[in-house]
Order: C-alpha cells, then sequence, then structure tokens
C-alpha cells in the first residue's frame, strides 16, 4: 500500500504541474487578448477556475503524504514521546473526520449538481465538487497509512516535532 500511494502522489505532482502550466496559458493568454484585442475567451476564465481548485486539492494530498502542512508544535514539543504519539493519533483521527466530511458533503453536491452545466463552458458543474470527493479519498488512505506506521511504532521521534531552521 505504501509503494502505491508513494506512485500516487509522484503522479499528483506531475498533474499538478500540468495543470498548472494549462491554467498560466488560459490566464495569460485572456489577458493578451483582452489587452491587444480587446477581446476575451470566456470559458478560459471558468476552466482556470477549477483547474486551481482541482490543483489545490492535488498538490494538497501531495503535501499531506510529506507532511508539509503548517502547524505549531509548541506544546507537543514538551511532552515525551508517549504524548506525541498519542496527540499525533488523535490529530490523525480528527482529520480523518474531517476527511470523511468533506467527502460525504462533495459527493453530495457532486450527485446533486452532475446535470447542472457551468455558464460559459457547458460541463458538468459535478466536475467541480468532484475535487472534494478525490481529496476525501486520497487525504485518507494517505492518513490511514501514518495511522498505520504510527500504530506499529515506525515512526521516530524527530519527525512528530518540526526542526527549527533558522
Amino acid at each position: 500500500m505504501e509503494a502505491l500511494i508513494y506512485h500516487y502522489c509522484r503522479a499528483l505532482k506531475v498533474i499538478s504541474v500540468i495543470l498548472l502550466v494549462i491554467m498560466v496559458a488560459l490566464v495569460f493568454g485572456n489577458v493578451v487578448l483582452r489587452y491587444a484585442f480587446n477581446f476575451g475567451i470566456t470559458v478560459a476564465e471558468e476552466l482556470s477556475r477549477w483547474l486551481f481548485v482541482w490543483l489545490t486539492f492535488f498538490a494538497s494530498i501531495a503535501a499531506l503524504r510529506e507532511r508539509q502542512h503548517l502547524g505549531t508544535d509548541f506544546l507537543i514539543a514538551r511532552l515525551g514521546r508517549r504524548g506525541k504519539l498519542i496527540c499525533l493519533l488523535i490529530a490523525q483521527a480528527l482529520m480523518l473526520w474531517i476527511c470523511w466530511l468533506l467527502f460525504s458533503g462533495s459527493l453530495r453536491q457532486t450527485l446533486l449538481n452532475w446535470n447542472v452545466t457551468a455558464p460559459s463552458s457547458d460541463l458538468s458543474v459535478a466536475w467541480f465538487y468532484g475535487s472534494g470527493v478525490v481529496f476525501g479519498i486520497s487525504a485518507a488512505a494517505v492518513l490511514l497509512e501514518q495511522m498505520i506506521h504510527l500504530l506499529r511504532g515506525d515512526i521516530p521521534s524527530e519527525p512528530m516535532v518540526a526542526e527549527e531552521k533558522l
């Protein structure tokens, strides 16, 4: 499972770069068209917004896997190994609950908006809300993998607290 999640996150990074390039091309091209020719592509604004949402969720999954999200550890740093493990387990359980909330809410919105089309692209709005479904499932898988390592005792004390870099 660990190798599968690793390769999945690598693929998400590549997809994120591709989405970013497409998004930049759409926005930049639209700006040039508006200023140079007083003409713009309406669908470019909508698609770039949707790509930004997907990009954000994909990059968040990869960042979660690499423990790159921001956090505070002024209390955790003062605890012993057992206290750190308990706090990390509680935090991951809460994050799993939030993943469930995001997944269930996004799934409802996706199903509700399946036949609703976006104003300029005529694409189903379900594609927009589907990003939350993908994130909820993917983030839960990453968190479950991390919880399994935590419960088996595979995590040393150092990754539980961020190192201070000055």
